[in-house]
């Protein structure tokens, strides 16, 4: 506060003293709650308090107005800390949503590569059944091929044996003759 609106103050308390202590050092009328007061005197106080009090007037609207004012700019303040708060929120949800996006297709994309590695997967055990079928059969002929070679050469061999049985035989025989 500073020295003058002190020196109003008590200027302003002091002169409603004196207009306290006129009234009631005043003469009084008996009966009644009536008093005689100095007239003069009575209008100087009222002049010195109309001077007095548009000065605490003024003190008071200017301490009205630095509250208003601190109070404009904490609100102002409170205001913006709520934006940032309100923006951050939002990019944070923006980012946590660009973060599911990208968890939902990376599970599409692993999903689609398990599929696809399913379906090689599969080809490629189709196609080894298709060339062992294969195989089998070719060795499945070759096998016969091999057995019928082999039979043949066993007859082949058979009919040599009989040819040298009949051979030795017919040599015995003229031998024996």
């Amino acid at each position: 506060m500073s020295k003058l609106s002190e020196m109003n103050k008590i200027d302003v308390l002091q002169l409603i003293d004196r207009l306290e202590q006129m009234v009631t050092s005043g003469m009084r009328f008996p009966l009644t709650s009536r008093a005689v007061i100095d007239e003069q005197q009575f209008l100087e106080l009222i002049d010195q308090l109309r001077v007095a009090v548009p000065e605490e007037i003024k003190q008071a609207k200017r301490v009205s107005q630095e509250i208003d004012r601190v109070l404009f700019q904490a609100q102002a303040e409170a205001d913006k800390i709520i934006a940032a708060a309100r923006e951050q929120a939002g990019m944070l949800l923006q980012e946590e949503e660009i973060a599911k996006m990208a968890q939902a297709r990376a599970n599409d994309i692993i999903a689609e590569a398990e599929r696809q590695a399913e379906e090689i997967k599969q080809g490629a055990d189709e196609y080894a059944l298709e060339i062992l079928t294969n195989l089998d059969q070719e060795m499945t002929r070759g096998i016969a091929s091999v057995r019928k070679g082999k039979a043949a050469l066993a007859r082949l061999i058979e009919s040599y044996h009989d040819n040298a049985s009949a051979s030795s035989l017919s040599e015995k025989a003229d031998a024996a003759v």
